[in-house]
C-alpha cells in the first residue's frame, strides 16, 4: 500500500481512551509516511498536566512542520498544549471536542472528573495556527452549537460532517477517508 505523502509530519493526539485499534487515527496512522502518535500514558491518565507535557515531548522529537491531528479530549489537550507552549504548527484537525458544560454517558469520565484534573478553564483565545475543527450534528458529547462556539473562540474553520456521532468505532468510524483531504489542505 502506497503512504499518503505529506510535507509535514502528522503528530496524532488521541482522546482519553488513547489507541483504539479501529479508530479513524490509529488507521490514518498507518497509511501516512510521516506520522507519529502521543504515546498512552502510563499513570495520571485524567491530568491535563501529564497529556499537555506528553505532547510536548513527542513535538521535541520532531523536526520540521507538524499537523496535530486530535480527536475528543484530544482537542481539549490540543488548546491546553497552545495556551502554554511556543511551536510553530502548520495547522490542527480538531474532531469532535467534547463539552464540558455537557452531560456525557456513563462510560466516560465526567467532566467533573476532568475539572479537578486541571482541564477547566479551557482557553478561549485563537490557536497561534489554522484550524479546522470537524464536529457531528449529533455527537452524545458536544452539541453543534457547543462546537460552533468552540470553533469560533480558537479561529478554527468549522465543518459540519452531519449525523456522524461522536467520530469513533461505536459510531461506526473506522476509516475516515476525510480526514485525509482535511490534512491535505492543512500541509498545502
Amino acid at each position: 500500500m502506497d503512504k499518503l505523502q505529506t510535507h509535514a509530519t502528522v503528530l496524532i493526539v488521541p482522546g482519553l481512551r488513547e489507541h483504539v485499534p479501529q479508530h479513524w487515527q490509529t488507521l490514518l496512522e498507518a497509511k501516512l509516511s510521516k506520522a507519529r502518535s502521543v504515546p498512552p500514558l502510563e499513570a495520571n491518565k485524567l491530568s491535563l498536566d501529564a497529556r499537555v507535557e506528553a505532547i510536548q515531548q513527542e513535538l521535541e522529537r520532531i523536526d520540521g512542520p507538524v499537523i496535530l491531528v486530535a480527536h475528543s479530549a484530544g482537542v481539549l489537550m490540543v488548546v491546553h498544549w497552545a495556551a502554554r507552549h511556543g511551536r510553530p504548527i502548520k495547522g490542527a484537525l480538531l474532531a469532535a471536542p467534547p463539552d464540558m458544560a455537557a452531560t456525557w454517558p456513563d462510560n466516560y469520565p465526567t467532566p467533573d472528573s476532568l475539572r479537578v484534573n486541571g482541564w477547566e478553564p479551557l482557553p478561549q483565545g485563537r490557536l497561534p495556527f489554522p484550524s479546522i475543527l470537524a464536529a457531528s450534528s449529533n455527537d452524545y458529547l458536544a452539541s453543534f452549537e457547543a462546537a460552533a462556539a468552540m470553533a469560533d473562540a480558537w479561529g478554527s474553520e468549522l465543518l459540519n460532517l452531519g449525523e456522524v456521532g461522536h467520530l469513533n468505532p461505536a459510531a461506526g468510524f473506522g476509516e475516515w477517508p476525510q480526514a485525509e483531504a482535511l490534512i491535505r489542505r492543512l500541509d498545502n
